[in-house]
């Protein structure tokens, strides 16, 4: 008797754990999902950006800029990014025409629209070119249902939206393969508003799309099923079995893209009962009453083990939390990004200086981004700032840039900001102003004025002789406008005949400010 009731104890402990752990892992897995389909959307949306801000984008800037994306070749479960455009019926003989005139002989689109379709989006870029996605050239997604009915949807709200369950054409070879596409539609100006000039798009493997964001969470004996829509076998997705008895299930509903996936997650048990429960009955017999006193204390353990997941439930509260900051500094980022070719592109005289003066830009962004990606979005030293801006001038001659100040911490926009202003001062020095001559030098100091306020001061001297300039160019109005907006400070940009005076007012945030991100 006290044998059983002893297991009975163990057993309702274990059932507790397992059930907390379960639901444990279950928020991890939809949080993994969840980031994995986020880091494409943001790739999408870089994509989208580039195509709206051109008229034509060739094969060869398409794929460098997927190579950019891609720089360490994690594609995040997904078999890359394409580019379809959104075509009348009757163009698609102009599209392969056009192709052909660009040495692409074999392009052709399939299948061919029915005399009552309107509109065509077939693949024309799909990146990297691997066999599998040679395969996807000249495929018309609008003849699928599915496919089109995501565009539609995309097309619709303006945002990115997720496929149902489809067979991709990169997997011919596997009938019983299921995966799901990603559509971001491009918005450009037209008379009537806003049209859609095609589909940025990230065609995924589902079975590879769930075992990259199993990477991202610890799961053991968890046998997992996504569902499109609605449970039932014909809309299976991805599945992970695990061998064992089937244990307690949990089931929950996910948005992935603005389309809802159900999320199946089973424990398997090893045994009919716990280890600890057949050790018990083993020397039972033998020692009845030590082994109450272990159901006691694995009792004590199980209300130990509730807190630890009640802790870890709140960590993936603040995981939610963080990871829908993400979303919000990615769409900003963005924003940036946009504003930032819009302008240079209006100020651009070829495509080959627009190149080149959006690319340093984006740099210059990209380089306060890993200062801060350092501190875990924490802060970035102002001192880092310039001197991360400032580095391509200072190899083998440091002489000629002199920084002095002490150590500043400055919140996440803020740094973004700053750097922005460096890199086009630093920019313009090279061009017209002292660093353009061995005998120039740029003196930066920086003070703290206040608790909650800093100053920087930026002075060149030994250059050639300066010149207020007749035309405002863009490293001007972004310094002056876009700059001063976000620091919400003024700027004294002066040009002296000696060299460019440029006077900056950053504000200082306390700690108390991300409280979020210190728990």
């Amino acid at each position: 008797m006290t044998t059983a009731v002893s297991v009975m104890a163990i057993e309702r402990a274990d059932r507790e754990t397992r059930r907390l752990a379960l639901e444990n892992s279950m928020t991890e897995l939809s949080s993994a999902l969840q980031r994995r389909s986020t880091e494409t959307i943001a790739l999408l949306r870089a994509g989208s950006a580039l195509f709206a801000s051109q008229d034509e984008v060739t094969s060869e800037q398409f794929g460098e800029f997927v190579g950019d994306m891609q720089h360490e070749g994690d594609l995040y479960g997904s078999l890359g990014i394409g580019w379809a455009p959104l075509l009348k019926s009757g163009d698609i003989s102009k599209l392969e025409v056009a192709q052909a005139d660009l040495g692409r002989v074999d392009f052709l689109v399939r299948p061919r629209p029915e005399p009552d379709r309107e509109y065509s989006t077939p693949i024309v870029y799909l990146r990297p070119m691997s066999a599998l996605n040679q395969r996807a050239i000249g495929f018309d997604m609008f003849s699928d249902p599915v496919r089109r009915k995501a565009m539609q949807t995309a097309m619709k709200l303006g945002k990115p939206v997720a496929s149902g369950r489809v067979h991709l054409v990169q997997d011919n070879d596997r009938p019983d393969a299921a995966g799901f596409l990603i559509y971001m539609p491009v918005l450009v100006d037209s008379w009537g508003g806003k049209r859609v000039k095609g589909f940025i798009y990230s065609p995924f493997q589902a079975e590879a799309f769930l075992n990259s964001a199993s990477e991202l969470f610890s799961s053991s004996r968890l046998e997992l099923e996504i569902y499109d829509s609605a449970v039932a076998p014909e809309n299976l997705i991805a599945a992970h079995r695990v061998s064992g008895m089937n244990g307690p299930m949990l089931q929950r509903t996910v948005e992935i893209a603005g389309h809802a996936w159900i999320l199946q997650v089973r424990d398997k048990k090893a045994g009919l009962l716990s280890p600890l429960s057949r050790i018990t009955l083993f020397f039972g017999a033998i020692a009845s009453l030590m082994v109450m006193a272990i159901g006691r204390l694995i009792t004590k353990r199980a209300a130990e083990d509730r807190r630890v997941l009640e802790w870890l439930r709140s960590q993936a509260s603040i995981r939610d939390s963080l990871t829908r900051e993400l979303n919000h500094r990615v769409k900003n980022t963005l924003a940036n990004v946009l504003s930032i070719a819009a302008l240079t592109r209006r100020r651009s005289k070829d495509i080959d200086d627009f190149t080149d003066s959006l690319t340093a830009r984006i740099r210059a962004l990209s380089a306060t981004h890993d200062l801060l990606s350092q501190s875990d979005w924490g802060y970035a030293a102002l001192g880092d700032v310039v001197r991360s801006e400032l580095a391509p001038y200072m190899e083998g001659s440091e002489s000629h840039v002199m920084m002095a100040g002490p150590d500043i911490k400055l919140a996440p926009n803020d740094a973004m900001s700053l750097g922005l202003a460096i890199h086009e001062l630093a920019t313009n020095a090279a061009k017209y102003g002292a660093l353009s001559s061995p005998e120039g030098r740029i003196h930066v100091n920086w003070a703290l004025v206040s608790h909650d306020l800093a100053t920087i001061e930026w002075r060149e001297e030994g250059g050639p002789p300066v010149a207020v300039p007749v035309k405002r160019g863009f490293g001007r109005d972004l310094i002056e406008k876009i700059v001063a907006h976000e620091l919400k400070s003024e700027v004294d940009l002066r040009f002296p005949p000696e060299g460019v005076r440029c006077e900056l007012k950053v504000p200082v945030r306390m700690n108390r400010d991300f409280v979020l991100r210190s728990q």
